[in-house]
């Protein structure tokens, strides 16, 4: 399950909503106050990955999208096995208190840190099954599809944005927040 065994075809799953963790850390420590409390997603993920693994023997790859969040991940598993990796934006779930709280702070949730979250990808014969084993573990029930891995673009995430459009999403390079970790 080396960030190498990205193959086309795998199916890319997040065990649920991304930035969690990285809003609220950078929200206590600059006092800042939102409408809505964020509370990081700092969750222990053995037993779901347990299940994950029981369920669906193709998984060639998993992440902890901790530092960097889920674009530096995917941006790291898509050079290690140099292959594309399209992420489609609409799919990613993101908590309506983390999106709004990036808006106005001009930060992406897709490069917020996650520490209770994990990053699958799996042979899309047994993605189905995963996603089910995700989302029957109590950390896992907003899990989703987010992406799927192709040939070519070696190295490369692309998004699928809101408006159906198409950009890079590069490595993160330099620190979007404070060091958190």
């Amino acid at each position: 399950m080396s960030g190498a065994g990205a193959r086309p075809g795998d199916v890319v799953l997040v065990s649920g909503p991304v930035g969690d963790h990285g809003l609220a850390v950078l929200s206590r420590r600059e006092g800042l106050e939102f409408e809505s409390e964020i509370v990081s997603d700092c969750a222990p993920l053995g037993g779901m990955v347990e299940a994950v693994l029981k369920a669906a023997p193709g998984v060639h790859a998993l992440r902890d999208p901790t530092r960097g969040g889920l674009a530096t991940v995917l941006n790291e598993i898509a050079r290690q096995s140099q292959v594309e990796i399209e992420v489609v934006e609409a799919a990613v779930p993101v908590r309506q208190p983390v999106t709004a709280a990036c808006e106005l702070l001009g930060l992406d949730p897709l490069y917020a840190a996650n520490e209770g979250k994990m990053v699958a990808v799996v042979a899309e014969e047994n993605g189905e099954a995963a996603l089910r084993a995700m989302r029957s573990h109590a950390l896992g029930g907003e899990a989703a599809r987010v992406g799927l891995v192709r040939e070519g673009g070696a190295g490369r995430v692309l998004l699928e944005t809101a408006l159906g459009t198409h950009r890079i999403l590069d490595r993160h390079v330099g620190e979007q927040m404070p060091r958190i970790c």
